[in-house]
Parts: C-alpha cells; structure tokens; sequence
C-alpha cells in the first residue's frame, strides 16, 4: 500500500506543484521505512530467515533506525499541518512562505534531524527482559520517546486543526466540495486523527511498565504490549486507504496505476512541471472563479519556486 501510494504521489508531484504533495510523499517514504526496518529486519529477518538473535552492536543501530524512522513518520506530518494552516487560515500569504522547494528543504530537514536525534536511543532499555531494572537515564530515553513522538506533535495538531476547524466553521457558506485543499486539508485531520488514536495504546503501554505495579502475568503483559505495537504499525499502513476514501483523484489514479501495472501498460505522460500554474489552495477560492484571482496564479520554476504570477 505505501509503494503504491509513493507511485501516486509522485506523479502527482510532477503534475502540480503543491508542497502538501511533497509533505504525503515523504510520509509514505518515511512509512516504508518503519516497515522495513521493524517489520522485515527485526522481526522477519532475525526471527525467520536467521533464526538467531543479532549481535549487540547491530542490533542496536537497527534500534537507532527504527526509532529515527519512526519520529521522521511523525514529524513529518507537522510541517504538513502547518502547510494546511496557512493555506486555510491565511490564504493570501500561502504562495509567498510555501512552495515545493522549500518543502524539499524542510523535509530533507526533518529527516536529519530525527536520525541525529535518535542516537542516543541506542541504549534504549529491554523493558520486557526478566529482571529489568529501570535507571535515571533509561526513565529519561523513555520519556523522551513518547514526549518526541506523542505527547509534542499531538498537541500541535491539537492546536493548528482547532484553528482551521474553526475557520471553515466560521466561511461554513462556502464548502469545501470539490475543491482541493478541502480534500488536502480531510486528508490531514484523518492522518492525525488516526495517529492519535493509534498511538495512544503504546504509550499507555510503556508508561505504565514503567511506573505500574510489577504485573504477575508476564505472557498476558507480552500479549497487550504486542497489540499495542500492532496498532501503532497499522497507523503506518492505513493512509492508502483513508487517501483513496477521501479523494476521488487518489481513486482515479490508484486505479488507473493497478490497472497499467497489471496490464504492463505505459501510464499515461505527465504534464512538465515547469509547465504547470498552480491556483491557491484556499478553500475560499474555488476553481470556478479562480480566472477572476489572477494576482493568486503562479508559474513556477524548475527548481518549485514560483517564478512570477500569471498576468
């Protein structure tokens, strides 16, 4: 499903130039990535294929890579938001502070910055190991987890959704059918909506194994601790579908990608980019009447800054 969706997602890239785009993209990238390196390398790999546990020292740095992967598919999400903020609630500043290229940059940003920060996850605890002893600094490597990867971004969504919730409550005159950052901007409150309800059972989880009475039914703690990772993974691969539910150019072309897949046909040539003209992604500016906003058209350039507007 993530494949599929770095398929769509690109091509939509190349055809419009919207920095929400490059923001999804790199959440299905950082999607895959989680997958690989939990699903396949610690658990298929060393469980299946190996069939012996990793050395020390690998399997730590493959710790490291799981955590960084794992903050880089939140995070990425923040500056997402923030996107759907401005196009939503200052819609005349949107094409002057947001554009593709400074999109690149931001994510080329966030995943540096997530892979820095999760080295020092590599002393993070076994805290399922028989006679585990909790320390300062191993208290301090799992608060810092959940604050980083829960307890920040959720109330960043929290605040920055609130805001344009009620904004299009406040233009609820003008609907959101069948414009594009109606759709962009769904397609952000489903992601961190699922994210929050997905998350908040690891969380719970490591919380109370850390500061809970001891548990005498160390199988039924293994069970409960391996649901709870199983959702906070199923949020990894549940975006395809919530994408595909909400918008109907997703549908269009997860269908029309299968279908060249399956028939080992050639897709279709895409527009150049440097060809394209972007309308502002306010929802208060409509397609129908986006000829009488010329100031509000802009052609961009090779390198997905706007160039000029339209006269």
């Amino acid at each position: 499903a993530n494949i599929l969706t770095v398929i769509i997602l690109s091509r939509l890239v190349a055809r419009r130039q919207k920095s929400s785009y490059n923001y999804l993209l790199a959440l299905a990238a950082a999607d895959i990535l989680v997958l690989f390196f939990i699903v396949f390398v610690d658990f298929l790999l060393e469980d299946f294929i190996l069939r012996t546990q990793m050395p020390a020292v690998p399997n730590q740095v493959v710790g490291v890579l799981e955590f960084s992967a794992i903050h880089t598919s939140t995070w990425i999400t923040v500056p997402l938001t923030v996107d759907r903020y401005i196009a939503v609630c200052h819609p005349l500043r949107y094409h002057a502070v947001s554009y593709p290229a400074r999109a690149r940059r931001v994510i080329a940003g966030v995943y540096a910055a997530c892979l820095l920060t999760s080295v020092p996850y590599y002393w993070w605890p076994d805290l399922w190991a028989e006679g585990h002893a909790s320390s300062a600094a191993h208290h301090a490597l799992v608060w810092a987890h959940c604050v980083t990867v829960y307890l920040v971004p959720c109330s960043i969504f929290f605040a920055l959704n609130s805001a344009i919730v009620r904004r299009l409550r406040r233009r609820s005159a003008l609907r959101l059918r069948g414009c594009p950052a109606g759709r962009t901007t769904a397609i952000l409150l489903a992601i961190t909506s699922a994210f929050a309800a997905l998350w908040a059972p690891r969380i719970a989880v490591i919380l109370y194994h850390l500061y809970g009475a001891p548990v005498r039914n160390r199988r039924l703690a293994h069970v409960v601790a391996d649901v709870a990772n199983m959702l906070a993974l199923l949020n990894t691969a549940a975006n395809f579908f919530l994408y595909c539910f909400i918008s109907r150019r997703f549908r269009a072309l997860a269908a029309t990608t299968l279908r060249a897949l399956f028939t080992c046909r050639k897709q279709p040539a895409q527009f150049p980019a440097s060809h394209n003209f972007s309308i502002t992604s306010s929802p208060w500016v409509s397609p129908a009447n986006s000829h009488c906003i010329k100031m509000l058209v802009y052609q961009y350039d090779r390198d997905g800054k706007p160039a000029s507007a339209s006269p």
